[in-house]
């Protein structure tokens, strides 16, 4: 049997194209290497399959498996006798223990897929190539997110392997009802994007508005979540995130079972779940591991944390410049004293006090993780009483500046913290140019905002307005799971229960049986 006959076949409508695969080896591994140009990282290795059959195995060394190259790939097409029959189906199926084994005829597709860590198979008089999906690289392994840390719960958070990822997706959600859809973004990066929704849980009209404008996205590279983030916003200008974004497997799972959409990019550990409501960003992890009562007394809490840190600055600034009548006597002649040597108003002290806290966290967030945090505690003790003593600000906007960022720490999500720390400054303008009402109309500003504002169509102050009763359970406060009957009416369209009502505990009395 000649062997090199059996490799002539016809090839299918894209050959064609200048990128068609010839049955000339030699051709075809030029074309490659034009393809690629100035790449001294991929090996060509030229051998033999047998006695005759000229091959080529191209690879990319450290991004390619080289013991399975050599055992399973390399030396079985080596030690083939001439008597045996060479095809492409005896190659898949008999002779590379390989675990997938992808035909491609496009040059192209061959490079693209090469440049993945694919090592390509060329044979003489074939049309084709092999790839083998035998691709390896490091990556970093699994560990609990540094910004999303919880007491209690699941340690498991996403890396920047998309394989890892959806691995860890699947195993948290064990169900033939969580779909997984691809997309490739990016004409240089080519990245790789994955939306992940629950079958009969999600709405189909979210699923496909997500698609499109995925779809509508076309940019020559993306790197991060960051980068289609902006693109998939309904208010681009909104101070206000309409994405929520995280690193831990669980928070994304839990999004799932609620009917939202999840969306993983190749090379980052954050993935956006959409939509998103106000009410979300304000939900940790650890209220749902532990008892309702004690989440409720925390959420509470980290509302009232959010508002202080959101307003305090602004209504001190309101008080001191237009309303001292509204200060009890005695602490506003405390303050009074604190200030008798303080040259500017009290505005810009609170502007200055926030530009220096502002400057330190920044500057504790860029040094190394060894020395960043000493810095900005030794930095803000420093500076706050530096200041003090030089008469340039009031003890008082220190401790309320202090105060104030403190709070702000409250908010489970970074991107609501920051939304908080851009309108306090817009706040503080106001309450310095128009006192208490200054910032009673920016406060209706917001919330007039907040109510116009929606994420993927949905209501951003859902379940709050418009107004649902049966979300209000887990909204400011959360009642226990088994009263958590439904899921919430703005993500989920169909099989909105998810639990049999009636599991309601019956405690019997201690000692009987």
């Amino acid at each position: 049997m000649n062997k090199r006959s059996s490799f002539s076949k016809t090839t299918d409508a894209n050959s064609s194209s200048h990128t068609a695969l010839v049955p000339s080896l030699e051709r075809n591994v030029e074309s490659l290497k034009n393809i690629l140009g100035e790449a001294d990282d991929v090996v060509f290795r030229s051998f033999r399959v047998g006695k005759e059959l000229e091959a080529q195995l191209v690879y990319i060394p450290d991004m390619s498996d080289r013991l399975e190259i050599d055992n399973n790939v390399l030396k079985p097409l080596m030690m083939m006798t001439d008597s045996e029959p060479l095809d492409f189906s005896t190659l898949k199926n008999r002779i590379l223990p390989v675990g997938s084994i992808e035909e491609h005829t496009d040059a192209h597709e061959c490079v693209r897929q090469l440049i993945k860590g694919y090592p390509l198979l060329l044979l003489e008089d074939c049309n084709r190539g092999l790839l083998l999906k035998i691709a390896k690289w490091d990556k970093r392994s699994v560990e609990e997110p540094q910004t999303e840390t919880s007491l209690r719960g699941p340690r498991e958070g996403f890396t920047e392997s998309i394989s890892t990822n959806l691995s860890l997706l699947r195993r948290k959600v064990q169900s033939v009802k969580l779909k997984l859809k691809s997309f490739r973004l990016g004409r240089y990066t080519e990245t790789e994007i994955y939306i992940a929704y629950m079958e009969g849980i999600a709405k189909p009209d979210l699923i496909q508005e997500v698609e499109n404008r995925l779809k509508r996205i076309d940019m020559d590279s993306l790197l991060e979540t960051g980068y289609i983030e902006e693109f998939m916003e309904d208010d681009p200008y909104s101070p206000f995130p309409q994405h929520q974004f995280t690193e831990r497997v669980d928070i994304a799972a839990a999004g799932l079972i609620e009917g939202r959409i999840v969306i993983l990019v190749d090379g980052t550990p954050d993935v956006l779940i959409v939509p998103v409501t106000f009410v979300t960003l304000l939900q940790a992890v650890d209220d749902y591991y532990n008892r309702s009562l004690y989440s409720s007394l925390l959420r509470i809490l980290r509302y009232f944390s959010l508002f202080i840190s959101l307003t305090l600055p602004s209504v001190y600034v309101a008080l001191l410049t237009f309303h001292q009548e509204m200060i009890p006597n005695k602490l506003l002649m405390s303050i009074a004293s604190s200030r008798e040597e303080i040259p500017f108003p009290t505005i810009v002290e609170v502007l200055i006090m926030q530009l220096a806290f502002e400057v330190l966290r920044e500057a504790g967030l860029r040094l190394p993780r060894q020395i960043g945090s000493a810095v900005t505690i030794v930095g803000a003790l420093v500076v706050g009483e530096a200041a003090v003593s030089a008469g340039l600000v009031s003890a008082p906007i220190v401790i309320i500046i202090a105060f104030t960022g403190i709070a702000g720490f409250t908010a489970p999500h970074y991107s609501l913290e920051f939304s908080v720390r851009l309108l306090r400054l817009l706040l503080v303008l106001a309450g310095g140019l128009l006192g208490i009402l200054g910032v009673m109309y920016g406060l209706i500003a917001i919330a007039v905002h907040l109510c116009t504002l929606r994420s993927f169509g949905v209501p951003y102050m859902s379940p709050i307005a418009p107004f649902v009763a049966s979300d209000m359970k887990d909204s400011v406060v959360r009642t226990p799971w088994w009263k958590m009957i439904m899921r919430p009416r703005y993500s989920a369209k169909s099989n909105r229960r998810r639990l049999v009502p009636g599991q309601r505990p019956n405690p019997g009395k201690g000692g009987e049986h």
